[in-house]
């Protein structure tokens, strides 16, 4: 436990700087560059990762790191920083303060710590396997919702929902009290303070999924693949978050037998 305390407490004081690099750019003028995959990047993309991997590098010299903006290093590490320095970068070119810095640290390749940073807004969540996730640092809970029809769900682009993908979309819209549009990783903080029950998301990659996994889980929530396995950083990018393990199941179950569907 202690080793974790000691990766908490580096991981905050790198998400301070962090997001203090973030917000010296933020709503100033900025180069936003398409990368190959057709994502923004900025300047402030690159510093804050360089800020991450740098302090990582010094304060854990044998761990390694995977983040978006440069090239793994040691991959197949036992303990593995996962890192994605903004969260929403399409929010923050944008204006929009709903971005966020993440982090993770996966020992054996299982998420054993989870940070959602949102600088423009002052929140915090942390999440450390054997504890409570906290909200600046007070414990926060997922709410108890058991039933799709009552529940409040998000994703963050629907145009990503391509193909046969599109059915599981309007099969949740269809299945659920309330559907929202947008957040990227503060939908999953917003699940683990218990605001909204669920968040259905496709295409996504190990750095923006890995930070959240501890963080659902300590406040009391349910986060895998589609097909209900655990999440690391060979999943496909589909993701199924969910408030109580009731929710998540009846979730999980429309999507086989849709897909059961799909596929006769």
């Amino acid at each position: 436990m202690s080793e974790l305390g000691d990766a908490l407490r580096f991981a905050n004081d790198t998400a301070d700087e962090a997001g203090r690099i973030a917000l010296q750019h933020f709503r100033q003028p900025l180069d936003v560059e398409n990368k190959a995959d057709d994502s923004p990047v900025t300047l402030a993309d690159r510093a804050v990762e360089a800020l991450m991997r740098d302090r990582i590098m010094a304060r854990f010299p044998a761990h390694g790191i995977f983040g978006e903006e440069e090239a793994p290093l040691r991959p197949d590490s036992d303990h593995l920083w996962v890192v994605d320095p903004i969260d929403g970068t399409k929010s923050y070119v944008t204006g929009n303060p709903l971005f966020g810095g993440l982090m993770a640290l996966l020992k054996d390749g299982a998420p054993c710590l989870g940070q959602i940073d949102m600088p423009a807004l002052g929140e915090r969540w942390c999440g450390v396997a054997g504890q409570a996730t906290t909200l600046n640092g007070r414990p926060c809970r997922t709410s108890g919702c058991t039933d799709p029809a009552g529940a409040f769900a998000y994703t963050t682009d629907p145009m990503l929902f391509s193909g046969a993908d599109g059915e599981v979309l309007e099969m949740l819209r269809r299945s659920v009290r309330m559907l929202r549009f947008g957040g990227d990783c503060y939908a999953y903080a917003l699940l683990a303070s218990g605001h909204c029950d669920l968040v259905l998301e496709t295409g996504l990659q190990p750095y923006d999924y890995l930070p959240l996994v501890q963080v659902i889980r300590g406040a009391g929530g349910v986060i895998t693949d589609w097909q209900g396995q655990p999440l690391g950083v060979g999943s496909s990018g589909e993701v199924l978050a969910a408030a109580t393990p009731e929710l998540h199941a009846a979730m999980l179950d429309r999507i086989a037998r849709l897909r059961a569907g799909q596929a006769a």
